[in-house]
């Protein structure tokens, strides 16, 4: 999940979503207990302006404390990225994720030590700016790495760019599906149907829509544990970061490598055992191969798919036809068959071919219900050999 080459739309999706209740459930609890705002600056900045003006310069200290917190929060996300970029860690995101477990277990301990009354309010002074300033660095550093992850496509900790890109989106959808219901005949509204939700556009509404849906589900989880147990309101968030950190340490991604002896595919490192098809044949220019292999030290579990439309926009433009050996990897998540679908409807929708081998029995079924209107059966091979056949008849057919 924290993976750089690994951020799949699903995985992004997934991601995002679960974050977004975080956010969502963070902000109300520092409302309820401590009278502000922390998941968003936009606020704090228009209170600074207007406490400035009127003079009052305790709040204007305020407010450039939660703006100064939120900003390294930012900062130092950025900084425990680089850091893991620049050692070659795998997950080079779990830091900042992990950084911001602690800020808010600091946060929920605090709480449960301040707060007073049944109401579970914290009294101003000290102690409120030292929680505020933790929940503020905790949104700070979640946004920037989300931001980061998705390459800026979307935010979690707070919704007036989402509902905007959800508005925005939303009416080229509709246009778009306008348009193409005259593709289709009085009668087929099935196909129809299908054809909308294949729309990359469909599934990014889906997606901010659920964004959206998630920070409201966590304001409202939030209101009602801590009317239950406001001392220990922030303990679900917390735990559940460290579910999640856990999860992306447990569950690897599997390497994609092309072989060595790729003919027009991206350069990278060589190929290992399980390639000798590949490394074996003078492939002709046009063609290449590429292996999903298990990671180094991954264990014999589940392994999660990587980006395959991140690495299909790499593909040397030369490439025509590419075989993808997933015969090496078993137990991939449930997940892989979406994965794959979209990566079939990248390259065909460019004029190329995707031929996939070492397909057995349990993941060609999965492939065809996922990708049933992408993939035809002669495109799915039991063997790296027969792949390769099948992807030098292609190309001789181009």
């Amino acid at each position: 999940m924290f993976v750089a080459q690994a951020h799949s739309f699903v995985q992004q999706a997934r991601l995002a979503i679960t974050l977004a209740w975080v956010a969502g459930y963070t902000n109300i609890v520092t409302i309820i207990t401590c009278g502000e705002v922390t998941s968003h600056v936009s606020g704090t900045a228009s209170n600074l302006g207007r406490d400035v003006a009127a003079g009052s310069w305790h709040l204007a200290a305020f407010c450039g404390y939660l703006l100064a917190t939120f900003f390294v929060g930012a900062a130092v996300s950025g900084f425990l990225t680089e850091v893991g970029r620049r050692r070659g860690w795998d997950s080079i995101y779990v830091l900042p994720m992990v950084a911001e477990a602690l800020l808010l277990t600091g946060f929920a301990i605090g709480e449960e030590l301040a707060v007073s009354g049944d109401r579970g309010v914290i009294a101003a002074g000290g102690v409120r700016w030292v929680l505020v300033g933790l929940a503020s660095a905790a949104m700070g550093l979640q946004n920037a790495t989300i931001t980061r992850i998705s390459g800026g496509v979307v935010r979690t900790t707070h919704v007036t760019g989402t509902l905007t890109d959800l508005g925005l989106e939303a009416a080229q959808f509709a246009l778009w599906a306008w348009d193409r219901r005259r593709d289709f005949p009085a009668g087929s509204a099935r196909a129809l149907a299908r054809s909308l939700r294949a729309h990359p556009t469909g599934r990014r509404l889906a997606l901010l829509a659920t964004i959206l849906g998630s920070f409201a589900i966590g304001a409202g989880l939030g209101t009602a544990v801590h009317g239950r147990f406001p001392a220990q309101a922030m303990f679900p968030p917390v735990l559940f970061l460290l579910w999640i950190i856990y999860q992306d340490v447990r569950v690897p991604i599997a390497e994609l490598a092309p072989s060595e002896g790729g003919g027009g595919g991206a350069s990278g490192r060589p190929g290992s055992e399980g390639e000798t098809a590949g490394a074996a044949m003078d492939l002709p220019p046009g063609l290449a191969v590429y292996h999903l292999r298990r990671r180094a030290g991954g264990g014999v579990g589940i392994q999660r798919m990587p980006n395959l439309l991140a690495w299909a926009d790499r593909l040397d433009p030369i490439t025509r036809v590419v075989v993808l050996d997933i015969g090496q990897v078993h137990g991939l998540r449930g997940d892989a068959a979406q994965e794959l679908r979209a990566a079939l409807r990248k390259v065909n929708g460019e004029g190329r071919r995707l031929v996939i081998a070492g397909v057995d029995a349990a993941q060609f079924e999965a492939l065809r219900g996922a990708a049933s209107e992408d993939l035809g059966v002669e495109d799915v091979c039991p063997d790296l050999e027969l792949a390769i056949a099948r992807g030098i008849g292609l190309l001789a057919e181009q």
